[in-house]
């Protein structure tokens, strides 16, 4: 796809997500459970709440999105019940602005940054200093990553690039997405050579395949946060927390590529 292609969706992809943060959301059943998760989430969490355990709470819906959006929802009053963050900082952005019960405030799983391909790609490289990504790219190829000054897997690739020397050369070639499920359809669709997602993205998509894993030293540790939100610290609430953080929903987890928490 040609460079302008990818700014165009980019730029109306933006505009969605900051329509969203405005539009003013429906209001809920008294007893619905309104989750914010990270992206990245979506196939993993969909299937811990069709359990029956999940079920038999109540009513409980899921709005995947990028963690940055979500905070900006969740600070402009949409009325979630329980946050899931792919990053500290955006949780700490809500925290901030006394919109959860800091009490339910826990480290919820880990993760791990990989470099993607698409299936067929034939692409071989080794994650090492000053490696060249450039030329892995071909002579028009472009990186697909989550906006890399928000969106959590972006920041992060952003690091563990800028750490192993290669940021300043492969910026030009990047195509931002509003999150990482998206940056991983960019790979999925092959319009993008190449692609920075976490482990659990390539793990859920047969159609990408990981090239390399980035070493954990060129990276902040990552770390999923989940918190009830004032003004719904209610039991149901409290037991989808319990839920989440439960043998039974951590083995599922487990199996679409998330880990235990790092220790920090």
């Amino acid at each position: 796809m040609h460079p302008t292609g990818f700014r165009s969706r980019h730029v109306i992809g933006a505009l969605f997500g900051v329509l969203a943060a405005l539009v003013p959301f429906r209001a809920a059943h008294a007893d619905d459970l309104l989750v914010f998760a990270a992206a990245s989430l979506k196939p993993a969490l969909d299937e811990v709440l069709a359990t029956p355990s999940a079920q038999s709470i109540g009513t409980i819906k899921a709005s995947y999105a990028a963690s940055s959006q979500l905070a900006h929802q969740i600070e402009a009053g949409a009325p979630a019940a329980l946050f899931i963050s792919a990053d500290q900082d955006w949780m700490n952005t809500v925290d901030q602005k006394d919109r959860i019960v800091r009490d339910t405030r826990v480290d919820l799983l880990g993760n791990a940054l990989v470099l993607v391909a698409p299936k067929d790609s034939t692409t071989q490289l080794t994650i090492a200093e000053h490696f060249d990504l450039l030329g892995a790219l071909g002579k028009d190829g472009r990186l697909a990553m989550g906006e890399p000054n928000s969106v959590p897997a972006g920041k992060y690739g952003k690091s563990a690039l800028t750490a192993l020397g290669v940021w300043d050369a492969i910026q030009p070639r990047v195509v931002s997405a509003d999150n990482v499920r998206a940056a991983l359809n960019f790979v999925v669709r092959s319009e993008a050579p190449l692609g920075i997602v976490y482990r659990s993205d390539a793990i859920s998509e047969p159609a990408v395949r990981v090239v390399a894993t980035f070493p954990e030293t060129t990276h902040a540790p990552i770390v999923y946060l989940a918190a009830i939100l004032t003004d719904h610290d209610t039991p149901a609430a409290r037991k989808l927390l319990h839920l989440l953080r439960s043998p039974q929903t951590q083995t599922i987890f487990r199996r679409y590529g998330f880990d235990a928490p790092p220790k920090q």
